[in-house]
């Protein structure tokens, strides 16, 4: 061995106790919850608001680790097409969860990132000294804020003259397209993960692997043939389905272009559905007594190309690892959010990872996206996949509209 390389693996070593080490100023997640992922306009949650959802999620997130709710300081929610702005569904929804009015809300919208950024703005506050616990949560419900009600009606002619920004516009399925053609990823090839993504979800589900990190809650619900209306509980991703193959993929027609390669079955599920996490000083979780099931470590976000949005990941990733100082190798498994299989597939040959490695429980694709609650739920599936494996440090990422990437470090110590 080299003397570059004996000092390369000494300094990749010592990043990595680095992570792993446990300080008192540390930022700790004392609970991860999220709700099942249901299928927009048709699902478990079709007859739900969003503020419902958030409401159980918060709830469950604090009651779960035995927190006194007046000793949490801000509460930060990602939500994508917030009703009335946003602010005020998510106000109401803290309140009706019991969190008291002393404790400040706001929500956040950078696109398919929104859940992550929520947890990384509280992340931060507690870094900082502005507080010492708080919630990051995300929500979206798709069945009502999904669509023509979610459109402008214009943007500014001197904006649009700008090539990028008129890119911005460019829908979310054309952006896949150019992907895949960009980069030469076939549609065989975008089958077989999105087929795979299936299968590791419907064998994760069979097996119970979802069952710790979801709440399961109790909704009204409106049967479409009769129109009655009853109670359930949904406790389970209703978007996963068992027996895909690349094969019966291949069957399906392209949905954005007549010779394209981007259809329903390898593309990210139109969802409801809502997460939270609950984060706090270690010192102060350790005081209290508080259960500590992992630890943030950093985030990062990239710009990209927005005709191309989908390759966020592949930036980011790198970038936070960068920062961390820990290899790609070092990160036991990823959780990249499947928006399509072609920016998928791109994200993970690009950094040179195992797809082995990379959502271990399948991803969008097979579980659904709802917008503002990926990345949260992104966190509480990777705490749940750490501790089901014996895993310690984990990544997660996604890419997003208009052309980003954001990726954030988790510490497993359960």
């Amino acid at each position: 061995m080299s003397f570059t390389q004996r000092i390369s693996n000494l300094t990749s070593f010592s990043a990595k106790s680095k992570v792993l080490a446990q300080n008192d100023d540390d930022v700790v997640i004392v609970a991860a919850v999220r709700s099942a992922i249901t299928k927009a306009k048709k699902g478990g949650f079709k007859d739900t608001r969003p503020e419902e959802l958030l409401c159980e999620v918060l709830r469950t997130v604090y009651t779960r680790a035995g927190l006194d709710p007046s000793l949490i300081e801000d509460v930060s929610v990602g939500n994508v097409l917030p009703p009335g702005g946003g602010a005020s569904a998510a106000r109401m929804a803290a309140l009706a969860a019991g969190i008291p009015n002393t404790t400040a809300v706001n929500t956040v919208n950078r696109q398919c990132s929104s859940g992550l950024t929520s947890v990384s703005q509280i992340a931060n506050e507690i870094s900082t000294g502005q507080i010492d616990i708080g919630i990051g949560a995300g929500v979206e419900s798709m069945t009502f804020g999904f669509g023509p009600r979610a459109t402008a009606d214009g943007f500014s002619e001197k904006v649009l003259s700008c090539q990028e920004a008129e890119d911005c516009l460019i829908p979310m399925g054309i952006t896949s397209e150019n992907v895949s053609s960009d980069y030469s990823i076939s549609r065989s090839v975008q089958d077989e993960f999105a087929a795979k993504s299936f299968q590791k979800a419907a064998a994760a589900q069979k097996a119970g692997k979802f069952k710790d990190e979801i709440v399961p809650i109790k909704v009204k619900w409106v049967d479409p043939k009769t129109e009655k209306e009853v109670d359930v509980v949904v406790d389970h991703d209703d978007g996963v389905r068992d027996g895909v193959t690349a094969a019966s993929l291949g069957k399906l027609k392209p949905a954005f272009k007549e010779d394209g390669t981007t259809h329903a079955g390898n593309a990210s599920q139109v969802s409801d559905g809502a997460a939270a996490v609950l984060l706090a000083r270690r010192s102060v979780a350790k005081r209290l007594g508080l259960p500590i099931v992992g630890k943030f470590v950093t985030s990062a976000v990239v710009g990209v190309p927005p005709r191309i949005m989908g390759v966020g990941p592949a930036y980011a990733i790198p970038k936070v690892l960068e920062k961390t100082g820990l290899t790609k190798e070092e990160v036991d498994f990823y959780e990249i959010n499947e928006a399509f299989a072609s920016q998928a597939v791109f994200s993970v040959n690009k950094l040179g990872i195992p797809f082995e490695k990379v959502n271990l429980n399948g991803g969008a694709i097979a579980l659904g996206h709802p917008l503002g609650c990926t990345g949260s739920r992104q966190i509480a599936t990777g705490l749940n996949i750490a501790k089901q494996t014996g895993g310690k440090i984990f990544v997660t990422s996604m890419c997003i509209g208009s052309g980003m990437g954001m990726a954030a470090v988790f510490v497993s110590e359960q």
